[in-house]
């Protein structure tokens, strides 16, 4: 598992028009976070899944898209514990 399948991933739920826009935009800022090399991978982990987990909450999101955050929530999580 690496930072750029997640990213791909995200990017995928960014562009699908039929999620709610701060739902998109959440996710948006995710990416962009995740390509900061400024700060550490850690940090840009862990704010990733603040984020995503905030947004899995949202009572508008499509179940598949919640499914799709919880999956990415797990890749980063796992790619947190390896580093």
């Amino acid at each position: 598992m690496d930072i750029n399948t997640i990213i791909e991933l995200l990017s995928q739920i960014v562009e699908d028009r039929t999620v709610p826009r701060n739902i998109r935009s959440s996710c948006e800022e995710c990416v962009n976070d995740l390509k900061n090399e400024e700060e550490e991978l850690v940090i840009r982990i862990n704010s990733c899944i603040s984020t995503l987990d905030e947004v899995s909450n949202d009572p508008n999101i499509p179940s598949y898209t919640r499914t799709q955050i919880w999956n990415i929530v797990s890749m980063l999580e796992a790619l947190q514990h390896s580093q």
